[in-house]
C-alpha cells in the first residue's frame, strides 16, 4: 500500500486545522489487543482469546473478527496477566506474566499451530508497551507501582515522580502554570477547579489529597490525540488507586523529619536550617471480601508538621540592626526588640487589642486522609468499582507577603510580624466515584463513570479581637505589621463538581468505533471579604506617624476600634456560581496497515452558564475608558455567548521498518486543550460583587485613584 499521499493529507490537515478542545476526562484502565493467524499466516476469524488477572482471577473475554484482530478494552492496570488463545483444531497457548500499563495498550501477536503440530511453529509475540510502540500516538510517561516504590520521595507527592516526564518542572509542564494542568483521579476530575493557589485539593494547605500508598500508577500526557482525554494545556496527570487482590497485603510506615536530618551546607557556605517536627504515620490493607468476586482496599495517613512563626529573631540594638542589614548578623532582622515591645504595648493600653507574641511562636500543619475501595466482578461481562476518599487539613501561616502592601511583609532582615497577625487555611474534601465496565456479545464495550466531589475552603483568624491591619514602615519599607489579616475575614469558598461520562465502543474489522458523552457540573459559593477589619492606610505608616495616629487626646489621634467595628456590622458578601459543560465526541481508531495506525475523531463542546448576577449600577455607570482611551461600559449581569466549540483530532503511527524497536512518525495534536472556561468566570464573579465597596472610595478611573482607605467608614 502506498502510504505517501495519506501522509500528506496528514500533515496538509495538521497545518491547516485548528480547535479547542475542552474535556476533562482521566483514563483508569488499560487495553490489550493483537492479531491471530493461523500457521500460514491467515487470519483466524471467531478465535476466542481470554485474558485473566491472575491476582483477583477477573477474566476479560472476546472472539477475533473476521481479519483476525481482537481488543479487549477496560482492563485492571497492573497484573500479573495470562492470555490464552484457542480455536478448534489447533493448539491452545498461552503468555503469561503481562503487566499493563495506565492508558496504554499491550499487543499479544499470535500465529497458531495445529493440533498435532510442534511447539516451533507457533509464535506469540508481545509488544511490552515501549516507548517505539506502534500504539503510541502522543507524548506521555507512565509511572507504574514499582517505581513508585523504588524512586526516592522527599515530599511523598505525585510531584515526586511527575519529574520523570522530561518537559517537567515541577507540576509546570511545557513552560505552563500548574493551574493549566488537569488533574484526574480514578477518571474523575481532581482540579482545584476555582482556580485559586493550589491545583489540587488540599494543596494549600501544603496535603496531598490522596496518599502516595494508595496510588497504583501514575500517566502524565502532554499531547493525546484521542477525544475522551485533554482539559489541559501542560499536562494531564492522571492517577488511579489501588484495589485489592484475593491475597490480603497491607503496610504499616511512618516519616519523620527535623531540622537535624537537613544538610547544613552548600559548598563552602553553612545554610541555617530553622527548627522542624515531621511526622506521617499511615497504613494500608487490602484483600477479598468473596474470593474471585468482592475486593477491599483502604489507607488512612495522619500528617503533622510544625515550623517556627519566625525564623528571625529581633535586633537588640541599633549596633546589631545595623549589622544584620549589613550581612553581619545571620538570622537576625533590622527590627529592634524594644520597637516590637513598645507597639504591643502602645495597642493594649490604647485599643485593648494585643497582636500576639513576636517570638517562640509555631505554625502548625495538619492532615488527616481516608480512602476506602470495592471492586465487585459482577459477572464475565461486567465489573463495577466505587471510591471514596476524605481528606481533612489544615495549616497556619503569616500575613500575606505582598498584595496591598508597601513592600513584602515575609519576615526577613527588614520585616517581622507578630503571631496574631496571621490565619489559618481550612481545607476539606469528600469524593466519591463509581465506574462500571460492560461488555456486550463481542462487538461493544462501554464504560460509564459517575463521581461527585465536595471541596471546603475556610479560613479562620486567631482567637483574638478583631482589628485594622496597619503596615507600619521604617525608611519608607515594612517594618511591623499588625491587625487582622484583610484577606481572611469570612473568607469562604465551597465548591461541588459532579461529572458523568459514558464511552461506548464498537468493534468492526481493523475499526475501534467509540461514542462518548461527558457532562460536568461545577457549583461555586464564594465569599471574600476584602479589608472587612479596614485597612486604613495604603502605603503603610511610618513607625512616627503610627504613635501619633494612637495617641489618644492627639489631633492625629484615629478610632481604630471603631473602624474595626463599622466593617464587622457589613453583610456578608458571597456569590454563588453555577457552570456546566456538555460534551459530544466520536472516534475511529483504523490499522490501516500492521504498520500504520490511524487515529480520527471529534467533539463537541458546548458551555452552560446557570448563573444570574445582579447589575451593578456603580460599575456600569461608571466612567471608564477603554484601551483606546474612549468611553466603555461594563455590564456584569452579560456572560460570554455560549457557543459550541468543536474540536478536531488526529493522529497516526507509521513504523518506517519492520524491526520493533526502530524509527517512526507520529502525528502532532490538530488542537490544543484549553483549561475550561468557567474557572475564569468564577473567580471573576465575586469580585464585581466587592467592587462598589472599593469603587467608593476611589476616583471614576481606579488607574489614577489617590484614595487611602478601605473597608473604612465613611
Amino acid at each position: 500500500m502506498n502510504l505517501k499521499p495519506y501522509l500528506l493529507l496528514l500533515l496538509g490537515f495538521v497545518l491547516f486545522t485548528n480547535g479547542q478542545f475542552a474535556a476533562a476526562q482521566g483514563v483508569t484502565t488499560a487495553a490489550m489487543k493483537g492479531v491471530v493467524l493461523d500457521a500460514k499466516g491467515e487470519p483466524l476469524p471467531g478465535a476466542t482469546v481470554v485474558a485473566t488477572h491472575l491476582p483477583t482471577g477477573t477474566p476479560y473475554g472476546t472472539a477475533t473478527r473476521s481479519n483476525g484482530q481482537f481488543d479487549l478494552l477496560n482492563l485492571r492496570v497492573g497484573g500479573p496477566y495470562e492470555v490464552k488463545v484457542s480455536f478448534v483444531g489447533y493448539t491452545t497457548y498461552s503468555q503469561g506474566n503481562i503487566q499493563l500499563a495506565l492508558g496504554k495498550t499491550f499487543e499479544v501477536n499470535v500465529n497458531m499451530a495445529e493440533e498435532g503440530r510442534t511447539l516451533g511453529e507457533v509464535v506469540v509475540k508481545g509488544n511490552r508497551d515501549g516507548i517505539i510502540n506502534k500504539d503510541r500516538t502522543g507524548a506521555s510517561t507512565n509511572v507504574n507501582n514499582a517505581a513508585i516504590r523504588t524512586l526516592p520521595t522527599i515530599s511523598r507527592s505525585q510531584e515526586d515522580f511527575t519529574r520523570l516526564t522530561p518537559q517537567s518542572s515541577g507540576l509546570s509542564f511545557g513552560g505552563r502554570n500548574t493551574l493549566y494542568n488537569n488533574f484526574s483521579l480514578d477518571g474523575s476530575i481532581f482540579n482545584n477547579s476555582f482556580g485559586l493557589d493550589a491545583p489540587t485539593p488540599g494543596g494549600q494547605t501544603n496535603s496531598q489529597p490522596v496518599s502516595l500508598d494508595a496510588i497504583e500508577q501514575l500517566e502524565v500526557s502532554l499531547a493525546p490525540y484521542d477525544v475522551r482525554q485533554g482539559g489541559f494545556t501542560g499536562a494531564g496527570v492522571n492517577a488511579v488507586t489501588k484495589s485489592g487482590t484475593n491475597d490480603f497485603k497491607g503496610t504499616v510506615y511512618t516519616f519523620l523529619r527535623n531540622e537535624k536530618l537537613i544538610g547544613e551546607k552548600v559548598g563552602d557556605v553553612t545554610v541555617r536550617n530553622p527548627d522542624l517536627k515531621f511526622n506521617q504515620t499511615g497504613f494500608a490493607l487490602g484483600g477479598p471480601i468473596i474470593k474471585n468476586k468482592l475486593f477491599f482496599f483502604t489507607n488512612a495517613e495522619i500528617t503533622r508538621r510544625d515550623d517556627p512563626g519566625l525564623t528571625f529573631r529581633p535586633a537588640r540594638d541599633a549596633a546589631e540592626a545595623a549589622a544584620a542589614l549589613n550581612g553581619q548578623a545571620d538570622g537576625v532582622s533590622r527590627v529592634l526588640e524594644s520597637d516590637l515591645i513598645a507597639i504591643r504595648q502602645r495597642l493594649q493600653s490604647v485599643y485593648g487589642y494585643d497582636p500576639g507574641s513576636y517570638q517562640d511562636f509555631k505554625y502548625r500543619t495538619s492532615s488527616d486522609k481516608l480512602l476506602l475501595k470495592l471492586d465487585w466482578n459482577i459477572n464475565d461481562k461486567n465489573t463495577f468499582s466505587v471510591r471514596y476518599n476524605f481528606l481533612q487539613s489544615f495549616r497556619e501561616q503569616g500575613p500575606h507577603p505582598i498584595a496591598i502592601a508597601p513592600s513584602s511583609r515575609v519576615q526577613s532582615v527588614n520585616t517581622l510580624q507578630y503571631s496574631n497577625s496571621g490565619y489559618t487555611i481550612n481545607n476539606g474534601l469528600n469524593s466519591v466515584v463509581g465506574e462500571l465496565n460492560s461488555r456486550f456479545g463481542e462487538k461493544f464495550s462501554n464504560k460509564a463513570q459517575l463521581s461527585f466531589s465536595a471541596f471546603r475552603d475556610v479560613r479562620d483568624l486567631p482567637n483574638a479581637k478583631l482589628f485594622p491591619q496597619i503596615d507600619i514602615t521604617k525608611n519608607g519599607t515594612t517594618y511591623v505589621s499588625v491587625g487582622t489579616e484583610q484577606f481572611s475575614a469570612n473568607n469562604e469558598l465551597n465548591q461541588n463538581i459532579t461529572q458523568f461520562t459514558d464511552n461506548l465502543s464498537y468493534f468492526a474489522g481493523a475499526h475501534v468505533l467509540t461514542a462518548g458523552v461527558t457532562y460536568e457540573r461545577f457549583s461555586f459559593f464564594n465569599a471574600f471579604n476584602l479589608a472587612r477589619y479596614g485597612y486604613p492606610y495604603f502605603g503603610g505608616l511610618d513607625i512616627d506617624q503610627f504613635y501619633k495616629i494612637t495617641t489618644p487626646g492627639s489631633t492625629d489621634f484615629v478610632d481604630l476600634n471603631a473602624l474595626a467595628t463599622a466593617g464587622g456590622q457589613k453583610p456578608v458578601k458571597g456569590v454563588d456560581v453555577n457552570v456546566a459543560q456538555l460534551g459530544l465526541y466520536a472516534q475511529d481508531e483504523w490499522n490501516v496497515t500492521p504498520d500504520f495506525k490511524l487515529t480520527l475523531g471529534l467533539r463537541a463542546d458546548m458551555p452552560i452558564y446557570d448563573t444570574t448576577v445582579p447589575q451593578n449600577q456603580q460599575i456600569l455607570n461608571a466612567p471608564l475608558l477603554d484601551s483606546n482611551g474612549q468611553p466603555a461600559k461594563v455590564d456584569v449581569t452579560q456572560f460570554p455567548k455560549a457557543t459550541p466549540l468543536f474540536s478536531p483530532r488526529l493522529g497516526f503511527n507509521y513504523s518506517l521498518t519492520k524491526s520493533e524497536y526502530t524509527t517512526q512518525l507520529r502525528g502532532v495534536p490538530v488542537s490544543s486543550p484549553v483549561v475550561f472556561p468557567s474557572s475564569g468566570l468564577a473567580t471573576r464573579l465575586p469580585t464585581r460583587s466587592l467592587m462598589p465597596a472599593i469603587l467608593s472610595r476611589s476616583t471614576a478611573r481606579p488607574a489614577t485613584s489617590s484614595f487611602r482607605r478601605c473597608g473604612a467608614p465613611t
